[in-house]
């Protein structure tokens, strides 16, 4: 016997749960420090807030459900926050051309939307208490009900970006695709005779650089800009990503919290391979003693806060991890020459100065 019942959802953007009160309004969005020059511009900061007012409204939007449950675990990542740095790479990239088209915001909507529902699969994978401050959804609903709204704000991504045509969908199902082999690559470990860094650097550029390539592709494309823009904001978007991830594994390593709200040593206790413990296990394994006993350190127990703590200490204080900062450091100055063809802008040196933004973690 088959059951009639009326679920109560509802389509995108439709949702009778919706507060727009909640929405901030242009005045009140405040770019990163990394943007400061987009801020400081009389005409390009006012635009570019605007459309930050507007993505956040049609994002909250987009994940509001006239089911309370639904509602309730969508809206929990976006009502925690965040910086937003991949739709404002959207709607600046947009700025290289015609940034009045509906599609840029539309865009810029979608590529947060997948970063969203990454975040609630990974805290399931990482088992990871909080994000953003917050408890994470798993932790409130359980697993299974953070992995379903995980997929749930897949689903609504990609209704909005199917409504963006046949290029859109293309470059949202290959970035998709990627996410995907980047944290199947990064679970199981390099193949065998794998190299470990290229392993690592190729699960970064999949997890993390593929979808703010996306974001920058999506802005100049909806923006009409030239091919070659287009192709400028790809390169760019994806060493600045992973410019960003690999700082972001080395703030955890030298107890940078403040900045970071991530708990120094999460990834050390948790057994994740960053740059810094994978330059000192190439250190130790060509014979240098101090970086053994570093990684005698890492190895062992550390389940006690103590032992963690001292752990930190000792990967903070080698000189290896100096050697991944300047790892990423590389590749920000390697985002900041993929904007060479680009003319003198305000855009352009607001790309520029967030590439380095992204290394001294001021965003």
């Amino acid at each position: 016997m088959t059951q009639s019942f009326n679920s109560g959802w509802t389509s995108v953007g439709h949702a009778s749960a919706l507060d727009t009160a909640d929405v901030p309004d242009a005045g009140a969005l405040r770019l990163p420090p990394g943007f400061a020059l987009i801020a400081e511009d009389p005409e390009l900061g006012p635009s570019v807030s605007s459309c930050l007012a507007e993505v956040e409204k049609q994002l909250r939007g987009a994940i509001a459900n006239s089911d309370p449950l639904a509602d309730a675990t969508s809206r929990h990542l976006v009502e925690a926050g965040g910086k937003r740095i991949r739709p404002l790479l959207t709607i600046l990239a947009s700025h290289l051309g015609n940034p009045t088209r509906a599609k840029v915001v539309q865009a810029a909507v979608v590529v947060e939307l997948t970063h969203l529902a990454t975040l609630y699969h990974d805290d399931v994978m990482d088992s990871a208490p909080y994000r953003r401050g917050a408890p994470t959804a798993h932790e409130v609903w359980g697993n299974s009900v953070a992995i379903l709204t995980g997929d749930l704000i897949f689903a609504r991504a990609s209704i909005l970006v199917s409504e963006l045509g046949g290029e859109a969908l293309g470059i949202q199902a290959r970035t998709f695709e990627r996410l995907c082999l980047g944290q199947l690559h990064e679970t199981v470990g390099p193949r065998e005779g794998q190299d470990d860094l290229e392993h690592y650097l190729s699960v970064i550029a999949d997890k993390t650089g593929s979808l703010v390539a996306a974001s920058g592709q999506l802005g100049a494309i909806f923006a009409d800009t030239p091919r070659e823009v287009v192709d400028v904001m790809v390169s760019y978007g994806e060493k600045v990503g992973v410019a960003f991830q690999l700082a972001d594994d080395v703030i955890d390593v030298t107890g940078l919290k403040v900045k970071s709200g991530k708990a120094p040593g999460t990834d050390l206790r948790e057994g994740v391979p960053t740059l810094p413990v994978i330059l000192l296990r190439r250190a130790a394994a060509a014979g240098d003693l101090s970086a053994a006993d570093v990684v005698a350190l890492v190895d062992g127990d550390l389940s006690s806060d103590e032992a963690l703590a001292e752990a930190v200490a000792a990967v903070r204080s080698h000189p290896q991890t100096q050697e991944a900062w300047a790892v990423a450091q590389q590749w920000a100055d390697d985002a900041v020459a993929a904007l060479g063809p680009l003319p003198d802008s305000v855009v352009k040196r607001a790309l520029a100065s967030f590439a380095q933004a992204v290394v001294s973690r001021d965003v």
